[in-house]
């Protein structure tokens, strides 16, 4: 259990030697062959003589890091810079550790950390943790031996110790192509992975159906709204309601649900495998390659449930007495249309995931890494609101750069729905789109899309703690 813990919380780099000198004089040291920079080969040297156990590739990631013009070594400025932005960070995880705020870690500390992380552990183990770096032998770690101990481990590794920065399942606002949840090898080894999925799942569901209405206007707007047929968002209520009642505002949200247990099960499934493959170095996940990951685990995950998707959207838009349930519209459609109607819309809805994908996650960083080098003082934690905030803000934005397609795939999935509706496929659907309706046109219905934003993440915020609660998920 012990090996587990510390390779969860710490690194194997163990700082025999000091380096509390200053940057030019480490620098000096480093630089052996006097050219004005320090190459790979010579940190890996420079390490070891100043009897400092890096882990495999460290060298490799610190030079990558802060290599800003690309030369394969650093010059002093850059090197300064790697050090001073990584002390910052340090200080940030030492702070956030450092519960009662006296200036040293002692074993509770560590042991309440741990288990934020859903991973209980002894006392002993908490000490030996603590002896590792502890270098005057106190049972405590204060700032100058967390500095000298992970002042040459890479700062990449210290996220993934905190786990702070986790893009969290709490946000489900109803669309389907986000990048899949990330869960630690000891959540998967303790089962808590799937009560994460499990609170993430039923805090959709319950999100989910409380934007129902929202949704299914969005829908309504994709499909029949246009320049020669105007419809507001006050008028499209009125519309339905008068068509079917008000319990028709939640037409099609029964299987919008249903879909979401198979659907997250499935991405994360794959997103797990394409990590693996995908990945560059062992155990290790870059930012590009979680995208690449993502997008084809998203891929996956939709081309098996597509169907779906069709029966859902046919359902939202039905009238009154069309389809009496789930089966019945999958019935109808298998009979009247075959086979290839489950996946009318597949193309412009896999194409979508990509800048998604892309956007969401890339704002999303952004976001946490502005609010790390210039608001973050005395914790590396944010705070649940800037989460929300980031994770709120790259979601709509990824929404926004997809939501053509969006539009596109509707149109095509609702095709034979619609009376008089000429079946086309995307190309045309695309041209005549412009030529009615313009640029503006693919934007049909995108204010009800935004306004459920907000609702939709703060619903499932709460039951998503509520969940993690009754789970016996730890904060």
């Amino acid at each position: 259990m012990y090996q587990v813990v510390r390779k969860l919380f710490f690194t194997d780099c163990h700082c025999a030697g000091s380096v509390s000198k200053t940057y030019d004089e480490l620098f000096a040291k480093l630089d052996t062959n006097k050219d004005g920079k320090v190459d790979v080969s010579e940190l890996k040297a420079g390490l070891a003589a100043m009897g400092i156990k890096a882990e495999k590739g460290a060298a490799e990631k610190i030079i990558s890091s802060g290599d800003e013009n690309r030369d394969e070594g650093l010059d002093f400025s850059e090197f300064a810079k790697y050090l001073k932005d990584h002390e910052k960070k340090l200080l940030l995880t030492f702070k956030s550790l450092d519960r009662n705020n006296d200036g040293r870690i002692d074993f509770k500390e560590i042991q309440q950390s741990l288990a934020e992380l859903g991973l209980e552990v002894s006392r002993e183990a908490a000490e030996k943790i603590l002896q590792s770096i502890d270098v005057d032998d106190t049972m405590t770690v204060d700032w100058n031996e967390w500095r000298e101990h992970f002042l040459f481990n890479p700062a990449t590794d210290l996220q993934e110790i905190i786990r702070y920065w986790k893009h969290d399942s709490v946000l489900d606002i109803g669309d389907s192509l986000a990048i899949p949840d990330e869960f630690t090898e000891e959540e998967k080894m303790t089962g808590l992975w799937w009560k994460q999925l499990t609170a993430g799942a039923m805090a959709g569901a319950v999100s989910r159906t409380g934007t129902a209405p929202l949704d299914r206007i969005k829908v309504f707007m994709q499909v029949h709204s246009s320049k020669s047929n105007e419809i507001s968002l006050v008028g499209g209520f009125k519309q339905m309601i008068k068509e079917g009642g008000v319990t028709s505002l939640w037409r099609g949200n029964g299987i919008n649900v249903l879909k979401i247990a198979p659907e997250t099960a499935i991405k994360f499934m794959a997103y797990e495998q394409y990590k693996k493959l995908l990945s560059s170095e062992p155990g290790k996940v870059k930012t590009h390659e979680r995208f690449m990951a993502g997008s084809l685990a998203g891929a996956t995950a939709q081309t098996t449930i597509y169907p779906m998707e069709v029966m859902k959207t046919r359902l939202t838009l039905r009238k009154t007495g069309q389809y009496s349930g789930m089966f019945d519209c999958a019935k109808k459609i298998l009979k009247n249309e075959g086979v290839k109607a489950f996946y009318k819309g597949y193309v412009p809805n896999i194409l979508g995931i990509i800048p998604y994908a892309g956007i969401d996650l890339a704002i999303y960083e952004s976001l946490k890494n502005i609010w790390l080098s210039k608001y973050a003082k005395d914790t590396a934690n944010p705070g649940i609101l800037v989460l929300l905030g980031c994770g709120t803000i790259s979601s709509t934005c990824g929404q926004l750069a997809s939501y053509p397609l969006a539009l596109i795939r509707t149109r095509m999935q609702a095709q034979a729905s619609v009376e008089g509706s000429e079946q086309m496929p995307m190309s045309r659907m695309v041209k005549k789109i412009l030529r009615k309706d313009g640029f503006f046109g693919f934007y049909r219905g995108i204010l009800p899309n935004f306004m459920k934003v907000i609702p939709a993440v703060s619903i499932s915020y709460v039951v998503y703690e509520y969940m993690r609660s009754g789970l016996g998920i730890q904060k």
